[in-house]
């Protein structure tokens, strides 16, 4: 079973966490969740979450993927983690999948994971004045190995974006069919 990443940070954007969390499970991907430094992580509306692990625990664990949730306070400080950094580039350096949504991919752009050709998409509000790579205004954008989405409206796509790319498309269609996310 494939092993995917989800750390949180204090600030974190609720909807973005749970839905990235939810999805991957409900496709049967061991999803380990790690606070950074605690296990009980207040998000970006003051709502309390449980990680599974804090992430001294589990940072040397082999994942086969890490997604990284938004909101501003939370990618900041997943931004400003030395512990992330590494995961993020050990990952890299394997070609493992790397998700980030809304303010996230800033964590990406500050530690050279998009280059200058590098394809990528963000909350527009969050987009830095200086950055390598090549931002699109779309919803999902796939580059390589990295997955970069918007926000909290494109949490069910983006989530399920990497189900497919981890699990194939029967898998992705099979979660996504009782969800109702299609009109």
């Amino acid at each position: 079973m494939k092993k995917i990443l989800v750390p949180l940070a204090d600030g974190f954007e609720e909807m973005e966490g749970i839905i990235i969390i939810d999805v991957l499970r409900r496709a049967g991907l061991d999803v380990i969740v790690a606070g950074l430094d605690k296990k009980e992580i207040t998000a970006s509306r003051n709502t309390k979450h449980i990680a599974d692990y804090v992430l001294d625990e589990v940072k040397d664990w082999d994942f086969d993927a890490i997604v990284l949730p938004g909101g501003s306070e939370g990618a900041k400080r997943l931004a400003n983690d030395e512990r992330i950094k590494q995961i993020i580039e050990r990952l890299h350096q394997k070609n493992k999948l790397i998700g980030a949504i809304c303010a996230a991919p800033n964590v990406l752009l500050k530690h050279n994971i998009i280059k200058e050709n590098d394809k990528f998409t963000l909350h527009p509000n969050t987009l830095p004045d200086k950055y390598s790579g090549i931002y699109v205004d779309e919803r999902v954008v796939k580059n390589n190995n990295i997955y970069t989405s918007k926000g909290p409206g494109t949490a069910f796509e983006f989530a399920l974006s990497i189900v497919e790319e981890l699990c194939g498309k029967e898998v992705r269609e099979k979660v996504e069919a009782p969800m109702f996310v299609k009109k």
